[in-house]
């Protein structure tokens, strides 16, 4: 109970920081986990191994998505962290990070050319403690860790819940005799009176 409120704590602080950034495809994905993360909480306090189920699908394609940003960040195979592709090529914003690490010392220099746009400035950025592309890398393996420990606790719970399935003894409703009793060879039969 407790990983799913820091997972959704940790996907929710993520997401602040992608809003920040305007960061469109890992807002989307924030957003979808911690939907997932809530259907597979109602599914631990209901019984309801189904929305379980459908909480680990989704925890490998979380890591999948997670180990992806690893690669896009730290520019591997081919994968360049200038691109818009975490904008959806909608805007030219970049990660949170860049400008704002800890230990960043951020200038704004406004163009001195005429003809360009006044509100356009070129932001310099000097003095970071880390870079900002291992401020997301730290961020994306924690969410690896922490669905990584979610899907061995759902995997866990799924068993738990189908031996209690296939241990549940309907009342005796469809055995001959139940386990408190044993079993008697001949049943008499009663006649029932009408009232």
């Amino acid at each position: 109970m407790a990983k799913g409120r820091f997972g959704k704590l940790a996907a929710l602080e993520r997401q602040i920081f992608d809003f920040l950034g305007f960061q469109w495809a890992p807002i989307l994905g924030n957003f979808l986990q911690i939907i997932v993360v809530i259907l597979g909480l109602f599914g631990t306090i209901q019984f309801r191994p189904r929305y379980i189920v459908v909480y680990t699908v989704w925890t490998a394609l979380w890591v999948t998505w997670n180990v992806f940003i690893i690669c896009f960040y730290l520019e591997v195979g081919g994968l360049s962290k200038e691109t818009d592709l975490m904008t959806f090529n909608i805007s030219m914003h970049r990660s949170w990070w860049r400008e704002h690490g800890p230990g960043c010392i951020r200038r704004v220099v406004r163009p001195s050319s005429p003809g360009i746009l006044e509100d356009y400035s070129y932001v310099s950025v000097t003095g970071c403690i880390i870079d900002f592309q291992y401020l997301e890398v730290i961020h994306s393996a924690i969410q690896i860790l922490l669905s990584l420990i979610g899907f061995v606790y759902a995997c866990y719970v799924i068993s738990i819940f189908m031996e209690e399935e296939d241990s549940f003894d309907f009342i005796g409703g469809l055995d001959t005799y139940s386990y408190r009793q044993p079993p008697q060879e001949h049943v008499e039969l009663k006649p029932v009176k009408p009232v």
